[in-house]
């Protein structure tokens, strides 16, 4: 099942508000939420992106890559394509990043996803500028995108 009625209409209420706040939908087995920094009836502005569920919750590091390389294949629609990056056994996360990443004369931007045990996955921007730190950048996804990613998320955690 779709999250789309329920995304849309927290995008709605959010409009409403001001176009930005805390977008926070329910599912099966778990809840979607986003730290929406803009958003108007075409797209939105997005700080980050989570799902937390139970389903996670005891998941070893190889299930936890499998469902990464899952989500790898799903997510085409973005601006770059995502790929495995690193494993960290020891806090059993999976690190996923655009791969290429986007560069031009600003620097390097990139989409980072984490799949954790204990039950999260997330999606973040950031850049990284020549010669300073990289920082978090909203991610500019279209409704229909954001969507997806939500309804991809609780797929791949078989939510």
């Amino acid at each position: 099942m779709s999250l789309k009625p329920a995304i849309d209409a927290e995008l709605n209420r959010l409009v409403i508000l001001g176009g930005k706040g805390r977008l926070e939908v329910a599912t099966g087995q778990g809840q979607c939420f986003a730290e929406i920094l803009r958003c108007d009836t075409i797209g939105c502005q997005v700080d980050e992106l989570i799902y937390e569920t139970a389903a996670l919750a005891n998941a070893t590091i190889e299930e936890l890559k499998r469902l990464s390389v899952a989500l790898t294949s799903k997510l085409t629609y973005l601006l770059e394509p995502i790929g495995l990056t690193e494993t960290d056994s020891d806090s059993a996360t999976v690190q996923l990043r655009s791969s290429p990443p986007h560069k031009d004369e600003e620097g390097t931007s990139y989409y980072e996803l984490l799949v954790r045990r204990g039950g999260a996955i997330s999606l973040r921007r950031y850049v990284a500028r020549k010669g300073q730190l990289r920082e978090r950048i909203p991610a500019e996804l279209t409704r229909q995108v954001l969507v997806r990613l939500a309804d991809d998320f609780v797929a791949a955690a078989g939510g």
